[in-house]
């Protein structure tokens, strides 16, 4: 018998019928399942393509835009040195604890303000106000608050990244079907096992889109506060080598945050479908 394809389940946080990339289809005993996949590495292409023909017409000489093989040369060298492995353990220590932290945050007040429309009226202009504010503003204050170490660096990316968890969340919590809240109340669950058993399953999805979200700005946020404090890490030796008018190394440095930006989304998407992996599709 032929698996019949369910329709795509309807977001909770509002962004339609939308099948989450890295989630694909597969019928086990007549019904379709979740399972997690890494991004395809055919979407990397025509970058690839790019690389060639920069490699082919450029030159290893231009000060501005030298060719891609100048790139390995400089990261190589910044390798032999010791210094590239350890600023890349700093950037990514610093990008994981801030995802985690405004994740667990941002749905934590998400919960809060949706639940809760005087919550939600009492904190709303705060939390407009403070979501509006650039992350590079929030830079200075920072470091006078704080000090040039990994712990402002973590502060800053998480006020910058936890704004879609919150909103997703804040989202996710007014779609709640009404239903499953009366058939928590019907089984006499307590608030924790009505958390755990109802409510937490049903936000997932909204959660995991703010992530998706908040993973790549969390990246360029700390990136750009390396850039700009020059606390260890790759945007620091990325400023570094602008400042010394080594464009080889600083586009070779972009190439590395590049391959952190496709390895962690595809982390994400293998964590999203595994998490999902017992919810049948439709």
């Amino acid at each position: 018998m032929e698996a019949v394809q369910a329709p795509v389940p309807h977001d909770t946080a509002g962004a339609g019928n939308v099948r989450p990339p890295g989630i694909r289809r597969r019928t086990r005993n007549g019904q379709a399942r979740r399972t997690s996949a890494f991004p395809p590495l055919r979407g990397l292409l025509p970058l690839a393509g790019l690389l060639v023909i920069w490699q082919l017409v450029g030159s290893e000489n231009s000060p501005y835009l030298p060719s891609p093989s100048t790139w390995i040369d400089g990261i190589g060298a910044l390798w032999s040195r010791g210094r590239l492995w350890p600023a890349a353990v700093q950037t990514l220590s610093t990008f994981a604890i801030a995802l985690g932290v405004s994740t667990v945050l941002g749905a934590l007040l998400g919960l809060v303000v949706g639940a809760s429309a005087k919550a939600d009226r009492a904190l709303g202009p705060t939390l407009e106000f403070a979501r509006a504010m650039p992350p590079a503003a929030v830079v200075p204050i920072a470091t006078l608050l704080i000090g040039y170490d990994t712990t402002m660096k973590v502060a800053v990316v998480t006020f910058a990244a936890m704004w879609s968890v919150l909103l997703n969340t804040r989202t996710g919590v007014r779609s709640l079907d009404p239903v499953l809240l009366d058939m928590a109340r019907s089984l006499r669950l307590g608030p924790i096992e009505r958390s755990r058993k109802c409510v937490l399953p049903a936000l997932l999805p909204s959660i995991f889109l703010g992530v998706r979200v908040a993973a790549p700005v969390a990246l360029v946020i700390t990136l750009l506060v390396e850039i700009v404090t020059r606390v260890d890490g790759v945007g620091a030796l990325m400023a570094t080598a602008q400042r010394s008018y080594l464009a080889g190394q600083v586009f070779g440095l972009i190439l590395v945050a590049g391959l952190f930006s496709f390895l962690i989304n595809g982390l994400v998407s293998v964590l999203q479908g595994f998490a999902f992996r017992n919810r049948p599709v439709g």
